[in-house]
């Protein structure tokens, strides 16, 4: 429900003059592939199995980006469902290569 709210109140502000490619976008995307590959890596180092560990690993990185934007919300004014789409792809290009490369 929460997800639900924060694109509702992001409004069309959110989608005005905010292209899909630009360097922010990049940094989003690095950035939550980072916070994934980290979240899972410590996760594992704690013992954690490997479908545990993606999945927490995804519930943080998912919280995160999206905190990330509800804090845009609050004190910049320029939250960005764009943003927050390159988190998630970021978030999903490092657990494809967390599947692939799992041991």
């Amino acid at each position: 429900m929460r997800g639900l709210w924060f694109v509702v109140t992001l409004g069309p502000s959110a989608f005005s003059g905010d292209a899909w490619l630009a360097s922010d976008k990049i940094q989003h995307f690095v950035s939550s592939a980072f916070v994934q590959g980290m979240g899972y890596g410590t996760l594992r180092a704690a013992g954690i199995p490997h479908g545990a560990a993606l999945a927490g690993a995804s519930v943080a990185t998912v919280a995160v980006g999206a905190g990330k934007e509800i804090y845009d919300a609050g004190h910049h004014g320029d939250p960005s469902v764009k943003d927050f789409a390159w988190d998630l792809a970021g978030a999903g290009a490092m657990t494809v290569l967390l599947v692939h490369t799992r041991r």
